[in-house]
């Protein structure tokens, strides 16, 4: 790329599944992205070998009392930052082009609004920010006239099939989100009661951390996406669905109201949504491998057991509902599978635990900062507390 210059981009995650990919696609795209800042929670040394391989000027770590051990083991010249407040200085100051999100958790929010209003655009790949505060971040992003690119596969993928459009223009019928079904997709309602944290952790197609792969085998991660479609497209509730497609090849659709149903297909590799969102709107040839039709075999698709994963139903009540509820829907869920990955609750129990709290909760309209972090806690609290009966 001769004609232009180099994004630069800040990687807020970068030690995990998703910042790693970022971090080889910026390998393979070394004349198109240049990497000038990194974080991440506590693995202060793959941080510091990330920097002297990136070159990245700037750091940072959550956990602040690792912050001596990073500085130890970085080159001289990199500035280091820590705690809660250093993520938010290292996305606001580094003079990015394009912040990469890719924090699980509500650890992102604070960082993400900082970046926006610092004028940085944004590549979400944590669900949870635009679930939580989705009606902030999208307002936040009009006014300082900054852009929120899709990371996620299917919401990178509806990016694509609308080619510039609308989500919630009268041409656009509904968004369909495709899910994997998880590794007990065909497993009978009543041997869930049995699964293991680490039979959830083996997912069939996707190599993912462990908060999305459990979620994945929960649904959860479609009804977070249902809600995070609805603020990335402006499109209601109701037009945005899930179908399960086993082989992961067709990452969303968009139906429009002709019937025409345009698709989006790439390997099972989040380097193709990674690169797509940081090299937007342009496309360069990268290190990935395309589609061998030929060897692709049968496509299906089925209905998802609603019946008997109620993570769907559970998201469109949250998001119809909206104001605090979300955020609600997506703290209980974080704790939930937090008690079942330590063996205090079973599988079935993560969305009993979801479908309590919500119904003890009275949601908050149109809220605030501090009226969404108040409910996130609350939520927290009583999901944390939870006894199955």
């Amino acid at each position: 790329m001769t004609d232009r210059k180099r994004r630069k981009v800040v990687v807020l995650g970068s030690t995990g599944s998703i910042g790693r990919s970022a971090l080889r696609v910026a390998r393979d795209l070394p004349g198109d992205i240049e990497i000038t800042g990194l974080a991440a929670a506590t693995n202060h040394g793959q941080l510091a070998a990330q920097a002297r391989e990136t070159g990245a000027k700037r750091v940072a770590i959550y956990d602040a009392s690792k912050a001596d051990a990073l500085r130890a083991a970085l080159p001289p010249g990199v500035e280091v930052f820590a705690g809660p407040e250093g993520l938010v200085e290292l996305a606001a100051e580094t003079g990015a082009d394009i912040v990469l999100v890719a924090i699980v958790g509500t650890a992102g929010l604070a960082p993400v609004l900082a970046a926006i209003r610092a004028g940085r655009d944004i590549a979400v790949a944590s669900k949870e920010i635009l679930v939580m505060a989705g009606e902030i971040v999208t307002t936040e992003t009009v006014r300082h006239g900054v852009r929120l690119l899709p990371v996620d596969s299917e919401h990178n993928a509806i990016h694509q099939c609308l080619a510039g459009r609308d989500g919630g223009a009268g041409e656009v019928a509904r968004l369909i989100l495709t899910a994997s079904g998880g590794p007990f997709r065909e497993t009978p309602a009543a041997e869930l009661d049995q699964v293991t944290p680490a039979r959830a952790l083996r997912h069939p197609t996707w190599d993912m951390g462990p908060k999305i792969t459990i979620d994945s085998a929960t649904l959860f991660n479609k009804g977070l996406e249902m809600i995070e479609a609805r603020w990335l497209f402006g499109i209601g509730m109701d037009r945005i669905d899930v179908v399960v497609h086993p082989q992961s090849l067709i990452h969303s659709m968009v139906e429009f109201v002709d019937g025409s149903v345009i698709a989006q297909m790439s390997r099972t590799d989040m380097a193709f949504p990674i690169q797509y969102a940081l090299t937007w709107p342009r496309r360069v040839r990268g290190g990935m491998e395309p589609l061998d039709f030929a060897a692709l075999g049968a496509l299906t698709f089925e209905a998802p057991r609603d019946d008997v994963f109620p993570a769907l139903g559970l998201a469109r009540q949250a998001g119809n509902t909206g104001g605090t509820m979300p955020a609600v829907f997506n703290a209980a869920n974080e704790v939930a599978v937090d008690r079942f990955r330590a063996g205090e609750i079973t599988f079935p129990d993560i969305w009993r635990v979801v479908e309590g709290v919500m119904e003890a909760h009275d949601a908050v309209p149109s809220p605030g900062l501090p009226a969404i972090l108040a409910a996130d806690a609350e939520a927290r609290g009583m999901a944390g507390s939870w006894r199955s009966r």
